[in-house]
């Protein structure tokens, strides 16, 4: 008998396990069902890209980077930053191998045990789970969803964001909800945080879909518009959704110069650095890659306003229009239990989406639907649950 069987630390056994992951391992690899349950558009990183890529292997860069990324790449998210927000200087960006190592890096980089983290919910699991990590204390404070949409309570975000308080975690626009905090909002979040020095730390993997600009491809409001060099505030970002680079895992972080240095520490003692022809793609897509956003922008609008008005006229369906990301939220009567709904989709319907309830209990009720994708395959998505729900949901 072993006196000392192998497990892992009991905060790592009391991770929520992916419910997203825990439906698609129902159907994946099955040719009849059709999956939008992954945050991934349809189609391949544009070839400009790749080819930066294959250049830079041919060329043979296959050793190992700076920490906190190649200069030039730094130099050009640098850039890129700028055009959009505020002049941003090279000192405070760190390239990460992905977004999602972003906001770990972040959070080891601000949070220690006992430490209380306030998020925004419905979210993303992975954002809520991580400070778990490391030891801190999280509070959800959660979007209300109405007639008009999804919103945010100032109030009890402020009544939750006590003195003493580390960082509240905001992702905007919103994985899944596609709820955006406005500009006049973020202001008087930061306001707040500056008051009592709680961090920032801003999930920016949207923002450049964003559909409130009209027919300009404008990008959200980002704490980043607002921001001085010295303010607390960590923005993450991707290189995933705004240039179909899902597979290559590729981001940076825009963080207060004074403490970069640091977290090109945490950086050696995770990954130690970006792979050199990923980073070569990275430059071209960010100085290049104008053209392949504007293009995202329009096919994915479409796609929304597409799938948005096939959901809102079936019965027994509550939607809003997305103002960002990719995804949408639906309500379907009669729905308590949305793994197991979900789950059914899959086998009976061959259909595959997110059930809600990934995203926290406030999403329990709601499916999310990933609508980057042809309208084709939406159309086709929307009949198997109109038959499906014509069955009954059981």
């Amino acid at each position: 008998m072993n006196d000392f069987p192998p497990a892992a630390r009991d905060i790592v056994q009391r991770l929520r396990a992916s419910k997203i992951r825990e439906v698609a391992n129902t159907g994946m690899g099955r040719q009849d069902v059709l999956a939008f349950w992954f945050g991934e558009p349809d189609e391949v990183t544009p070839a400009f890209i790749r080819q930066a890529a294959i250049d830079s292997l041919n060329a043979g860069e296959t050793f190992y980077t700076q920490n906190l990324g190649m200069p030039e790449l730094r130099e050009a998210i640098a850039s890129y930053v700028s055009r959009l927000h505020r002049p941003v200087g090279v000192d405070r960006v760190a390239v990460t191998n992905s977004g999602m190592a972003a906001l770990m890096l972040a959070t080891q980089l601000l949070i220690g045990p006992g430490d209380r983290v306030v998020v925004v919910t419905p979210l993303w699991p992975n954002l809520v789970e991580i400070p778990k990590i490391l030891g801190a204390d999280v509070e959800c404070v959660a979007l209300e969803f109405g007639k008009t949409g999804w919103s945010l309570d100032l109030a009890r975000l402020f009544e939750a964001l006590t003195p003493g308080t580390r960082a509240v975690c905001i992702n905007s626009p919103n994985n899944p909800t596609g709820w955006t905090l406005g500009a006049e909002d973020q202001r008087t979040v930061l306001a707040h945080c500056r008051r009592h020095g709680i961090w920032i730390v801003a999930d920016d993997a949207y923002e450049r879909l964003y559909y409130g600009g009209g027919t300009v491809p404008l990008p959200a409001p980002s704490f980043l518009d607002l921001t001085e060099p010295d303010d607390r505030v960590v923005s993450c970002n991707t290189f995933s959704k705004s240039w179909l680079m899902t597979g290559w895992r590729l981001g940076w972080i825009v963080a207060p110069p004074s403490i970069v240095p640091d977290l090109g520490k945490l950086i050696e003692y995770n990954t130690s650095c970006v792979p050199g022809f990923v980073q070569r793609a990275g430059i071209v897509a960010v100085t290049k890659g104008d053209e392949t956003i504007a293009k995202n922008i329009e096919r994915f609008r479409r796609a929304r306003d597409f799938l948005h008005a096939r959901l809102q006229a079936m019965p027994g369906i509550e939607t809003v229009a997305a103002s960002g990301a990719m995804y949408t939220f639906l309500r379907v009567d009669g729905v308590a239990d949305s793994l197991a709904f979900c789950k059914r989709l899959v086998t009976e319907a061959g259909l595959g989406l997110a059930p809600g309830a990934a995203f926290g209990p406030e999403g329990e009720g709601f499916v999310r639907w990933c609508f980057a994708s042809s309208e084709a395959r939406l159309a086709d998505g929307v009949a198997r649950l109109e038959r499906f729900l014509a069955r009954g949901t059981g």
